[in-house]
């Protein structure tokens, strides 16, 4: 494996068939910043976030993911990645005008979910009165909700993940940093984290039994410490927003955690914390669902409703007994 070919998570584009109560959760509540709208769709990014974007909320019939935004390490890095692409013959062609950044490829990965890659970007730039008097901020820190830093992670869901992490590692040089097994499948990775960064994963691969395609679990944002993660879980809580999960910590990647849902169902993680690893030739890491792979304190059980993913497919009740029996799934 060679120099990774993708630089950072860039967006995510989430669909939502209740668009205006879920944008008023995303920017009163969660506490992103409104760029711009354009009809029914919204570009929303957080107050540490430095491109115009990482949300883009659209209005569709389902709850489900859009596509997953990357940006390139350079341009070079954006000629090799299509070559690659186009060679495994997943390339869906050139998209010329996009809102926040240049001309981008866009691609499909093994689990038919939708992606881009891009090198030219849109840099936010603060409006009169929201510059920020640290120079390497992009804006003034002025809280609103839950007032979530800046981009994190997406996790979505596939038939195979091992195959899937293996394929972007192979295809673009993400790296491939740990993964889960079950008691029942030793040999079968259930959950796998890949990254382009220093983070432990900014992109989850779970396991799923539906055979579906391109659906997601959920989506998240970072805050500075565990401290600050408290403070998020009481602005949900005094909005009348349940939390689903958390807040915890998880082994994989040591993520302080959180989950919450927005109006249309679509599952919000807030981070914080987790290790940080630059090594090129990093080793795999492998994790049994008894050594903590999702709660690190070993003393909480995932809710059954963990498992639902976007768009929401029934699962059936023998794969449904038998994902729930399997613990460490997600993070």
């Amino acid at each position: 494996m060679g120099p990774t070919l993708l630089s950072q998570l860039a967006h995510v584009e989430l669909t939502t068939p209740k668009f205006d109560e879920s944008l008023s959760f995303w920017h009163e509540i969660a506490g992103l910043e409104l760029t711009e709208q354009r009809g029914r769709t919204a570009y929303l990014r957080a107050w540490g976030d430095r491109f115009h974007h990482t949300l883009q909320l659209t209005e569709g019939e389902q709850t489900g993911l859009g596509h997953i935004g990357w940006r390139a390490s350079g341009p070079e890095a954006l000629e090799e990645a299509v070559s690659r692409l186009q060679a495994a013959g997943v390339g869906e062609g050139w998209v010329e005008a996009s809102v926040g950044h240049g001309r981008a490829f866009r691609y499909r990965g093994p689990g038919g979910h939708l992606h881009e890659i891009f090198w030219e970007v849109e840099r936010f730039v603060p409006p009169a009165g929201m510059e920020s008097p640290f120079p390497n901020r992009p804006q003034r820190y002025v809280p609103r909700g839950a007032a979530l830093r800046c981009i994190d992670h997406v996790t979505v869901v596939t038939s195979n993940p091992e195959r899937d992490a293996k394929w972007y590692r192979d295809t673009l040089g993400q790296r491939y940093m740990e993964y889960t097994t079950t008691p029942d499948r030793r040999d079968f990775p259930v959950f796998c984290m890949s990254s382009v960064c220093e983070r432990s994963h900014d992109l989850g691969l779970v396991w799923d039994p539906t055979g579906d395609n391109g659906r997601i679990n959920h989506f998240a944002y970072f805050v500075d410490s565990r401290e600050e993660l408290l403070r998020v879980a009481d602005v949900f809580l005094n909005r009348d927003v349940p939390i689903e999960f958390g807040p915890g910590r998880h082994g994989m990647g040591e993520q302080d955690y959180l989950y919450v849902r927005e109006p249309s169902g679509m599952r919000l993680e807030v981070n914080a914390g987790g290790y940080r690893n630059y090594e090129p030739d990093w080793e795999t890491v492998r994790y049994e669902p008894e050594q903590g792979s999702n709660v690190f304190y070993k003393n909480g059980a995932l809710p059954p409703s963990m498992f639902q993913s976007f768009p929401d497919v029934p699962i059936p009740e023998a794969d449904l007994k038998q994902a729930q029996q399997r613990t460490g799934l997600f993070i």
